[in-house]
């Protein structure tokens, strides 16, 4: 079926409209009773931590859509965020999507860059030619990092690829107290502050249920494609006070007890195959009971913190859901939850408070982060919990999110329509993959795949329904095989038995594996029996090895099949690829008050070189105050701008520390020129100076400079303002300048510095 907006004309034209007969093109309408599909899309959620899968975090909501539906313990993810995503709404294999990694490193290879081709139509596409409305709320990150921005190309974001409304972030992580948050194709504020008790989830329920009000008011029977993505769980693990304090105590007893707990839940509830066993602890996370008490408590903390986040979550869905009940359209909306990868250990060893140290290899202390335990999951924190929690969150699964072990890519789904589906509260076992989502739904819709799309042949839909399932648990799964690939990591999965292979990234060595041994001829494949062995514990390579041998040689034809090729282990060095930007390099840059933030993708860089920041301003007689531009958060950055009538600078060391520069004089009334310059003088260090109509008004030294990145998510580069969490404590957002200003330019000398080994390690975090 083709999808074409313009008809043949069908009426008769005379030379007058008395002798012509009209004719209108019948608006598309969906089938009568056609059910309406609603995604749910967690993020860094892994096997074990919601109720329903044998956690005792409480998600009732959840667990009432698997107690009425149906609970799926063998569906699988690519172990990322972005290729996930792309699967699950396209049908296709990831490295078929060119989305093998997340948007921010990609490369110049087919099955890497990023760019989703138009050929892969997303199920909005294929939908709305149906009668469909379709809507996507919350995370998206399916657009090159490079085309974020308000100068870009919308052919990549929501509504260039079908979506009819979109509300939510663009990136793979926001601040949930003060989002980058993006209506249809543009920025806006959010609603209220952190003080005014705004929480990007409880927003995002808001917007969804706004959306489908707004489309039932004019067409009740007109059904929706839902796509809510919230930020949860993945870091800033950001919960209202309240329900951080609901689970004060519950984790004392450590990560390992409570992995023992949960697998014993497991197994009683039927949730994992009986017999499958425990795996066992890795060397590299570390025994409970041998931490420090300090250590302990921090950490006990930090997973409270992330249990409430994922029940606040919870109840919102739970509104969501309860909504649909309420209008009478939950018994006909065909829901699919999931989480997009396993449980994420990008805190590390012992978490994280500010994310953004780690990120600049600014290494944070136990000291320090026990110092902000009272301040965990609020605005001034960006938190992770550390690794161990994440091995407990996988139960009993091995390893983590971003690699092709079963602790990365097997995951909760649930399946909930009480109108098209009689079994309630199974459990189904059938082998099945994000891409196998797509076609599953189209068959139960019975509408055929598009042949082409806007005029865009369409290429196969390379999952594999199964639908068949539903109703019959004892169904065989139509997949026979499937390939993993994750920045090195690979697996193949073929009739029950699955070949894997740990490739260590470039630049990380947590394992203690030795960092030279790494090329992709050494790395050792081990086989397992999944269908016998849930949890990877038996490795029969070397009782099978003609069967190992085989599966690694079907691997790499799926692998030629599907752009998996050419393997890239560089996680250090992808962000030195030059992407296509939208203009020229240039060595000054101007910037205009009230302009949208600037990402950092495409800002100045003022990183480590000699700089310049001018404003020209002109100041009433009363004086004036404000920002005259700023870059980053209280999580590191900088900023100039005008207070108690002097000029100041304040630049943020990644939290650490605030360098403040303020100037000796009044800045008077009247037309002028403010400035700031930075002299480099070493690595990340120098001095700075401030300079009123060309006089020089105040110096002081800059012994620590922000290395790598200023914000951590979307804080933009913002002129005559500063945008979401102020990049300096002594004042807030926005702190508008109360002055005029005519423009602001920022002169760079030399070439931008790069540490690519850090700046790749950033990308990685925001999956």
């Amino acid at each position: 079926m083709s999808h074409h907006i313009e008809s043949e004309f069908k009426g008769v034209i005379g030379r007058t409209y008395e002798e012509s007969t009209p004719w209108w093109q019948e608006p598309v309408r969906a089938k009568e009773g056609a059910p309406n599909v609603m995604y749910i899309v967690l993020d860094d959620v892994g096997f074990a931590q919601l109720g329903c899968y044998g956690s005792d975090i409480e998600t009732p909501n959840m667990d009432r859509l698997a107690a009425n539906g149906l609970l799926y313990n063998n569906f699988h993810t690519t172990a990322l965020c972005s290729p996930t995503r792309s699967c699950l709404l396209t049908g296709r294999n990831h490295h078929s999507n060119h989305m093998a990694g997340i948007t921010e490193i990609a490369t110049g290879f087919p099955g890497y860059d990023a760019r989703i081709p138009k050929a892969n139509g997303f199920l909005s596409e294929m939908l709305v030619p149906h009668g469909y409305a379709a809507y996507a709320v919350g995370k998206w990150h399916l657009t090159p990092d490079e085309e974020t921005n308000m100068a870009a190309t919308r052919e990549r974001w929501p509504l260039g690829r079908g979506f009819e409304r979109f509300y939510g972030f663009l990136g793979g992580e926001t601040h949930q107290y003060d989002p980058d948050l993006v209506y249809d194709n543009h920025l806006v504020e959010p609603p209220r502050s952190a003080e005014e008790g705004y929480h990007l989830t409880e927003d995002l329920a808001d917007k969804a249920i706004e959306f489908i009000e707004d489309l039932k008011a004019i067409a009740p029977d007109k059904p929706f494609f839902m796509y809510f993505c919230t930020g949860a769980c993945h870091a800033p693990h950001h919960a209202p006070r309240e329900w951080i304090e609901r689970y004060r105590g519950r984790f004392d007893k450590g990560w390992d007890r409570w992995r023992q707990e949960t697998y014993t839940r497991q197994l009683q509830k039927g949730i994992i195959p009986q017999g499958t066993e425990l795996s066992p602890r890795p060397p590299w996370v570390e025994e409970w009971e041998s931490l420090p008490d300090g250590e302990k408590r921090l950490y006990a903390r930090m997973m409270e913190v992330y249990a409430a986040f994922l029940s606040h979550t919870d109840h919102h869905i739970g509104r969501l859901i309860d909504f649909l009940d309420r209008i009478g359209e939950l018994d006909n909306t065909l829901v699919v939850l999931v989480s997009d990868n396993g449980a994420s250990a990008e805190g590390g060893r012992v978490g994280s408070v500010n994310e953004n140290r780690f990120f600049n290899a600014v290494p944070e202390s136990l000291e320090d982060n026990l110092a902000m335990i009272d301040e965990l999951g609020g605005p001034n924190t960006w938190n992770h919990y550390p690794w161990g929690w994440t091995w407990a969150g996988n139960t009993p699964l091995k390893r983590w999110k971003r690699e092709t072990h079963q602790g990365g890519m097997t995951d909760p789904m649930i399946v909930h329509w009480p109108k098209g589906v009689k079994a309630r509260g199974e459990m189904r076992s059938q082998y099945c993959h994000a891409v196998d989502v797509v076609p599953t739904l189209l068959e139960v819709l019975k509408i055929e795949p598009l042949a082409e799309i806007r005029g865009v042949a369409q290429s196969p839909i390379e999952g594999l329904s199964f639908a068949h399932t539903f109703d019959n648990p004892t169904a065989p799964s139509r997949k026979e095989v499937q390939y993993y690939e994750m920045l090195g990591c690979r697996a193949i999965w073929y009739r029950g038995w699955k070949a894997v292979t740990y490739h260590q990234l470039e630049g990380s060595s947590y394992d203690g594996s030795p960092q030279s041994d790494w090329d992709f001829d050494r790395d050792r494949w081990e086989l397992y029996n999944v269908d016998e062995d849930f949890s990877e514990c038996h490795d029969l390579a070397e009782q099978h090895p003609d069967r190992l041998r085989q599966m690694i040689e079907r691997w790499w034809s799926e692998a030629g099949r599907y752009n998996v090729l050419p393997l890239d282990d560089r996680g250090v060095r992808r962000l030195a690829i030059r992407k296509p930007q939208v203009t020229r390099d240039r060595d000054s840059y101007l910037y205009y008050p009230g302009a949208s933030p600037v990402p950092e993708a495409v800002a100045v860089n003022v990183r480590n070189r000699s700089h310049t920041i001018a404003a020209e301003v002109e100041i009433p007689e009363e004086g004036a105050e404000g920002v005259l531009l700023a870059h980053g958060s209280i999580f590191g950055g900088y900023t100039l701008y005008v207070k108690n009538r002097r000029l100041v600078y304040v630049h943020n060391y990644v939290g650490v520390e605030e360098y403040r520069i303020v100037s000796e004089t009044e800045v008077p009334a009247g037309a002028g020129t403010l400035r700031f310059e930075f002299t480099k003088t070493g690595e990340h260090q120098g001095t700075g100076a401030l300079f009123i109509n060309g006089t020089k008004v105040g110096e002081g030294r800059i012994p620590r400079s922000v290395p790598i990145r200023f914000s951590l998510a979307g804080e933009g580069l913002c002129c005559g303002y500063d945008s979401g969490i102020p990049a300096t404590r002594d004042y807030r957002s926005p702190f508008r300048f109360t002055g005029t200003i005519k423009r602001a330019v920022v002169n760079v000398s030399g070439k931008p510095h790069s540490d690519f080994e850090r700046e790749a390690a950033m990308a990685m975090s925001v999956q």
